[in-house]
C-alpha cells in the first residue's frame, strides 16, 4: 500500500502547509486551508513544464493573427471578443440552474452546423440525460460526441484519438486524475485537471470549455489559481428563478473584459436579447415615485436600466439599508451625502434600492440615478417622464464627470428619452444631440431642485 501523507492547501493563495491553521500565514485569510491526502509515490500535482529554446528579443518574435470562429450565438461571440480562438481555455461559472450546461449544448449544436466536431465530456449526467436535454433544446447532431467519463487520463486519450475542434468539460469539479489520491473537487484535483486541460488546449490547438461550480459567495469553487491559468473567465449572473440571464466576461486575454451578453431563459433554451434597454426599463412609468433611469456602459455596449427606491418610516432604532444590484457600502455613502450636502434626513427611515432586471451595476455613474430615486420616494414626487440621470457623486456633493457620455445619451435618445441630468463638467466635451435636452448639474442639491 502506498504511503500517504496529509497536506493543507490554502484555497486563496494555494500555499501548502504541513498542519492545519485557522489563518493562512501567507495571505492572511481565515478558514481557507483544505485538507488533501497525497500518495508519496504520486507525481506532483503541478508538474514543471520544460520548454526548449533560448530567450529572444520581443521585437524578433514572429507575430501571427489568431483566427476566430463564430459560435453561432451572437451574444456569446460578443462576450468572447468576437468568437472562439484556437487553443484557448475558457472557464464558465454560475449558480446551479442558471444555464451553464444549456448554453454549452446550444453552442455545440451551432458549431456542429458549421462542420466542427465537438466532444462533450459529462461527469455529472449520463448520455441518456444529455440526449433528453438536447431534444428539448432542439440541439441533436451527429457531430456532437458524448463521453460520460471522469478520469482525466481516459479523457485525454479520447481527445488525442478523436482530435475534436472543441472540447466541453462539464464540470471540472467532477473529473479526477488517477495520479492524485484525493477526492474530486479538492484543491489538488482541480489544479491537476486545469494543468492537463491547459496542455490539451495549447498542445492540440483545441478550444476547451470548462464548466465550474461556484461557492455560496458566488465565486468559482477551487483555488484562485484556476482563474489565473485559463484564458477567459465567464460568469452567469441573474436569479435562477427569473427569466433573464447575464453572461459577463471578467477576464479575457483575447477581448474586452467586462463585456456582457443578455439572454432570456425559455422552455426551448436560452434566447438572445439584442436590445437590453427594452427589457431593463420595461414597465417603467414616470408617474410612479421612487423610480429613475440611468444609462450604463458594460464593455462596449450602452443600455438603460431602471433604478427603484423605497423609503419608509421605521420605528426601530437601527434603520435598514438594502441595496440589490448595486454596491451596499456605496448606498451608505450616498445617504450621508444627501444628509450633509442636501439637507435630506433619512436617519429614521428604511431605504431599499433595487436595480431592476437582475443586473449588477458597479460603475459610479449610477450614483445620480440612485439619489434621484431615493429623493423621489422620500418626497413622493415622481421624476418627469422621459428623464435619464447620469453622474458620479463625490463626498462634497459635487457631480463628477463620467466616461462615454455621448454613447449614453445616444442610447437614451434612441429609447425615446428627451431630457438628461448630467454633470456640468461633461457638457464641455460632449457634442449636443438633437432631440434630447441636457441639464447641467454641478451639485447634488441642484439636481434635487427638479422636484420643486
Amino acid at each position: 500500500m502506498a504511503k500517504q501523507k496529509r497536506i493543507y492547501r490554502c484555497s486563496s493563495c494555494s500555499q501548502i502547509h504541513t498542519q492545519w491553521m485557522g489563518k493562512c500565514p501567507q495571505c492572511g485569510e481565515w478558514n481557507t486551508l483544505i485538507e488533501d491526502i497525497v500518495s508519496a509515490g504520486a507525481r506532483p500535482s503541478s508538474p514543471e513544464r520544460v520548454r526548449k529554446g533560448a530567450p529572444v528579443p520581443l521585437s524578433e518574435v514572429a507575430s501571427s493573427p489568431f483566427a476566430r470562429r463564430k459560435c453561432g450565438i451572437e451574444e456569446l461571440d460578443r462576450v468572447l471578443g468576437g468568437g472562439l480562438v484556437e487553443g484557448s481555455l475558457v472557464l464558465i461559472g454560475g449558480d446551479p440552474g442558471i444555464g451553464k450546461s444549456t448554453i454549452m449544448i446550444q453552442m455545440a449544436y451551432h458549431l456542429s452546423l458549421s462542420g466542427m466536431r465537438i466532444l462533450y465530456v459529462s461527469g455529472e449526467e449520463s448520455g441518456v440525460q444529455l440526449r433528453m436535454r438536447s431534444e428539448r433544446l432542439g440541439a441533436v447532431s451527429e457531430d456532437i460526441l458524448v463521453y460520460s467519463e471522469v478520469v482525466l487520463e481516459e479523457i485525454r486519450e479520447q481527445i488525442a484519438a478523436i482530435r475534436p475542434d472543441v472540447v466541453i468539460i462539464d464540470s471540472i469539479q467532477s473529473v479526477l486524475s488517477s495520479q492524485i489520491d484525493a477526492p474530486p473537487g479538492s484543491v489538488s484535483q482541480i489544479r491537476e485537471s486545469a494543468g492537463m486541460l491547459m496542455e490539451i488546449a495549447k498542445g492540440m490547438n483545441t478550444v476547451v470549455f470548462v464548466v465550474g461550480h461556484v461557492t455560496k459567495e458566488g465565486w468559482i469553487a477551487g483555488p484562485k489559481m484556476l482563474e489565473h491559468m485559463v484564458d477567459t473567465v465567464l460568469y452567469f449572473e441573474g436569479d435562477a428563478s427569473g427569466v433573464y440571464r447575464i453572461l459577463r466576461a471578467v477576464k479575457n486575454r483575447f477581448g474586452t473584459s467586462g463585456e456582457i451578453g443578455v439572454f432570456e431563459m425559455k422552455s426551448n433554451g436560452l434566447e438572445e436579447v439584442h436590445d437590453p434597454s427594452s427589457i431593463f426599463i420595461n414597465g417603467h412609468s414616470g408617474d410612479v415615485s421612487g423610480s429613475s433611469v440611468m444609462a450604463t456602459i458594460e464593455g462596449s455596449r450602452s443600455f438603460l436600466v431602471e433604478v427603484q427606491a423605497l423609503v419608509s418610516r421605521t420605528s426601530y432604532s437601527m434603520p435598514r439599508r438594502i441595496s440589490i444590484g448595486s454596491d451596499q457600502s456605496r448606498l451608505s455613502v450616498l445617504l450621508a451625502v444627501l444628509e450633509k450636502r442636501a439637507g435630506m434626513f433619512l436617519s429614521n427611515s428604511d431605504v431599499v434600492v433595487n436595480v431592476a432586471g437582475g443586473i449588477k451595476i458597479n460603475e459610479p455613474a449610477v450614483d445620480l440615478a440612485v439619489v434621484m430615486a431615493i429623493a423621489s420616494s422620500a418626497l413622493d414626487r415622481p421624476l418627469d417622464r422621459g428623464t435619464v440621470c447620469i453622474g458620479e457623486i463625490g463626498l462634497g456633493g459635487e457631480l463628477r464627470p463620467v466616461i462615454h457620455m455621448e454613447s449614453r445619451l445616444k442610447e437614451a435618445l434612441r429609447m425615446g428619452f428627451t431630457q438628461a441630468l448630467v454633470p456640468a463638467s461633461n457638457l464641455e466635451k460632449t457634442a449636443p444631440l438633437n432631440g434630447i435636452r441636457t441639464i447641467a448639474v454641478s451639485q447634488v442639491r441642484d439636481a434635487l431642485d427638479i422636484f420643486s
